[in-house]
């Protein structure tokens, strides 16, 4: 009897090794290396590949037809906003997220509004039906056109997407199903990534778009080989805290619409709401006296400017202090301190510094840079900034303050919820005065630092 062979599959990129190895060859990632049984060769030489489907004729480029994709609105507005304007025919959707953050809860609510227009086949592998059932009494839910089928085996999920040809599929979890092709336990590598790759093209030749929920790691990353991301046409990330009750849904890859959108919801009784104004959510927490230590900014989040207001604790720290940042860069933060220090002559050299995005949003773009600081110096000095003051910009090494993108855009989202005083780099000023808005642009931090002791 012959020895099955076995190959070692990295877990983070996909990547194969004959053996295991501390490190993988491919991405220099460590302890990823997970054994796998080695797929059986389709064949040799000619029979390889007359084994392989016709492929479709050459074209010009400027000579294939380019129309837009058609789309389903899903019912929700906001998972709409991610997904670029609702489902399209044919896609794949993986979308990721802790445990318990709403997934499910999400996907069911979807997927029974769209049951009204369309077929829809719900898997779950995770649950029973019951289980699904008394969630879909919980949330308010009729399900009376939705078909559910509990199953983790792929072959039968397979032949019951052949037989009821749905519309739109969700596969409830993507780790829970095994092929019986494969030895290895479901969740494995290569249950994974055979099980991905066999829904996908499923999807691609039956025309029906399939959502799969994927587990995530301690790290917040997707479980499983990042060839899953690659795979799929969207790729969505749940994000929040748990014990918060807003939701975001943000948009990583999307090849039918714009990455970095989110949505924003609320957990109800009844379910995930979508929240058409997300920055008077984020807003709605501010004492109505201005605080020392706080600064409102204007974020982007895809194409949605956002509201989120920057907190900053400046306390005494001894001879080791402490740069702690939530929802930002930490890294990005002991460099604005320095700038601050060099060129705006306010020092936190022996002083803790804690700063917060508030409402659990996390930012990344640049943009913050101006709020962060003018929170740290308002912590430091004690003074409260103006009521209904806005800032935000970039600043650079050389205390520059560079201009932020769409900014105009940014400064109507100010005023449309009333503010009245915006602090932006000179480049974003605006052309035409912004009525109840007024704006005061800065070249350099220092005149940053001028003007807000002018405004105090």
């Amino acid at each position: 009897m012959s020895k099955t062979k076995s190959i070692y599959v990295c877990s983070q990129c996909g990547g194969t090794s004959p053996r295991w190895l501390g490190q993988c060859p491919h991405c220099k990632g460590w302890n990823t290396l997970e054994e796998s049984l080695a797929e059986a060769p389709a064949g040799s030489g000619k029979n390889r590949f007359q084994a392989l489907a016709k492929s479709q004729p050459v074209a010009t480029l400027s000579e294939i037809e380019a129309a837009d994709v058609a789309r389903t609105p899903t019912g929700l507005e906001e998972l709409d906003r991610v997904l670029g304007g609702g489902i399209v025919e044919g896609g794949v959707v993986l979308i990721g997220g802790d445990p318990g953050i709403g997934k499910s809860t999400l996907l069911l609510q979807a997927a029974d509004a769209l049951s009204t227009q369309m077929k829809v086949l719900y898997v779950t592998g995770e649950e029973s039906g019951a289980q699904v059932a008394l969630r879909a009494r919980r949330l308010g839910l009729p399900g009376k056109a939705l078909r559910v089928l509990a199953e983790i085996q792929l072959e039968r999920i397979l032949a019951t997407i052949e037989i009821e040809q749905p519309d739109f599929c969700v596969i409830d979890s993507i780790q829970t199903l095994y092929s019986e092709q494969l030895a290895s336990a479901p969740g494995s590598v290569a249950q994974v990534r055979e099980c991905a790759a066999q829904l996908t093209r499923t999807a691609k030749a039956a025309g029906c778009t399939i959502v799969l929920v994927g587990h995530v790691t301690k790290e917040g990353a997707l479980a499983g080989p990042r060839v899953l991301e690659h795979i799929v046409d969207t790729v969505l990330y749940f994000e929040g805290d748990t014990h918060s009750s807003f939701r975001l849904v943000r948009a990583i890859k999307n090849r039918f619409g714009a990455v970095n959108e989110i949505g924003v919801f609320a957990m109800t009784d009844k379910g995930l709401k979508g929240v058409s104004n997300p920055s008077a959510i984020f807003l709605s927490t501010q004492a109505s006296e201005p605080v020392p230590g706080s600064c409102v900014m204007v974020t982007l989040e895809g194409t949605r400017p956002m509201l989120v207001e920057i907190q900053a604790l400046v306390d005494s720290g001894g001879p080791s202090p402490r740069r702690l940042s939530v929802g930002l860069e930490r890294d990005r933060l002991a460099m604005l301190l320095a700038v601050l220090h060099r060129h705006a002559g306010i020092a936190c050299l022996d002083q803790d510094v804690f700063v917060n995005a508030v409402g659990g949003v996390r930012i990344s773009e640049p943009a913050a840079d101006l709020a962060v600081m003018l929170a740290i110096r308002s912590s430091l000095a004690g003074r409260a900034l103006p009521r209904g003051f806005v800032a935000f910009g970039e600043v650079g090494l050389a205390g520059e303050v560079r201009p932020a993108p769409r900014g105009q855009e940014r400064l109507k989202e100010a005023a449309k919820l009333g503010f009245s005083v915006a602090l932006v780099p000179k480049a974003n000023a605006p052309k035409k005065a912004i009525e109840g808005l007024a704006i005061h642009p800065v070249e350099r931090i220092e005149q940053a630092i001028d003007v807000l002791r002018g405004l105090s």
